[in-house]
């Protein structure tokens, strides 16, 4: 992802609207994609929205937004969707097929915010034809980043990661002199958990896990942080956004959320990219890019600012980051083995099904138990989520009757 430059890409405007694509626009990042747009509506033009489950979310924001494409990812809300846009001269369709349809239409920016696996085809679907990508799903480069990277040099495509953390790191990596950089250091709040004891984070409630301090996001993601799984996902996109190896991407717990990530130089210089901890930031950067745009964010005031504070994590009380950790550097299925079995043990934690210590226990059984070969092709990656996603399932089985 060489970009000096930005040559070929103008800034959206009111005399050349840049066409959009919002996937998984009910989310916490859909939703504030959507608040930037409307702020500015004269400079964009939607071409499509598209949602899983929540279709009254849906109807209400393409009944304000008027995109040519409303999609539902769940077939049997099609009437639903149908009814609520009837007049409005917007085109209707359901199903994960019709999702990646959305991606294939000619907008020229795509934000790329549907949560887990379920993102994979239909970011790809936007990456093979050449768009610019806002990524706010992690997911997509942690099941495949080979696979994506290889096809984001083909078609000419641009990744804009929108993550908190790799916009900060995509702010201030010089890409023109790679050789002089050491590192980049991601940065972490630490989550609702930071200073709990094992014992202590054995009995947390899903409430309790989903009330992050810093940053409102949605219920999937703020398990991710609360176990810093989320962390370890990063620094696997992070590899593959920035191609440094696992061993020059450090994890840094700062728990004020203000330094949003860090690129170290070879000179000793260490830059970094401050704000508040507010998502409409990166997406702004993103959705503007190459220029900058306004956006509503509360701004830093250095001298209210008490103290930034740092702090290694600690990985007895957080083993995701060592199984992250390992997962990179083992390559192959393993990544994707990672993020399908903690999808679907996180999702048994919010169904009151496991213990949140669970979640990383039984991500590293599925580990264990799955063979991690190469991944050759797409049809690889979704095949080995299947698996993992059976056997993580099989794990939360066994666990249950031991417990009863």
């Amino acid at each position: 992802m060489a970009i000096s430059g930005a040559p070929g890409y103008r800034a959206p405007s009111k005399s050349d609207p840049r066409s959009v694509t919002v996937l998984g626009c009910t989310g916490s990042v859909g939703c504030n994609t959507i608040d930037m747009i409307e702020r500015d509506p004269e400079c964009y033009r939607v071409e499509a929205l598209t949602a899983h489950g929540n279709v009254d979310l849906l109807i209400e924001q393409a009944r304000r937004l008027k995109p040519r494409l409303a999609v539902t990812g769940k077939a049997e809300n099609y009437d639903r969707l149908k009814d609520g846009l009837s007049g409005t001269g917007i085109e209707i369709a359901a199903g994960r097929a019709a999702v990646i349809e959305a991606a294939e239409r000619p907008a020229d920016w795509v934000m790329a915010s549907i949560v887990g696996a379920a993102g994979l085809e239909p970011t790809l679907a936007a990456v093979r034809r050449g768009a610019m990508i806002g990524l706010a799903n992690k997911e997509t480069l942690v099941c495949a980043g080979d696979l994506m990277m290889k096809e984001v040099a083909a078609s000419g495509s641009v990744m804009l990661p929108v993550d908190s953390e790799h916009s900060a790191i995509f702010q201030v990596f010089d890409f023109d002199r790679r050789d002089a950089i050491e590192k980049i250091i991601l940065t972490a709040s630490g989550g609702p958990f930071r200073t709990k004891s094992v014992a202590e984070m054995a009995e947390m409630t899903p409430a309790q896990a989903v009330a992050h301090p810093n940053w409102s996001m949605g219920a999937k993601i703020s398990v991710d942080s609360a176990s810093m799984m989320n962390k370890g996902l990063e620094l696997i996109e992070a590899h593959h956004l920035f191609g440094l190896p696992e061993d020059r991407i450090e994890i840094l717990v700062h728990p004020q959320s203000v330094i949003h990530s860090m690129v170290a130089y070879t000179d000793g210089s260490v830059l970094a990219q401050l704000g508040t901890p507010d998502m409409r930031t990166p997406i702004a950067y993103a959705l503007g890019w190459p220029a900058r745009i306004p956006a509503p964010s509360a701004r830093l005031d250095f001298a209210k600012t008490a103290q930034f504070t740092f702090e290694a994590p600690d990985p007895t009380r957080f083993p995701a980051l060592r199984l992250a950790r390992e997962a990179l550097k083992a390559g192959g299925r393993a990544p994707t083995i990672l993020n399908a079995a903690n999808e679907v043990a996180v999702a048994a934690f919010l169904g009151s099904e496991i213990r949140f210590t669970d979640i990383a226990a039984v991500v590293e059984k599925v580990l264990l138990r799955l063979p991690q070969g190469g991944l050759g092709s797409i049809g690889d990656v979704i095949e080995t989520d299947r698996a993992a996603r059976e056997a993580a399932a099989e794990e939360i089985s066994a666990r249950r009757r031991n417990a009863a």
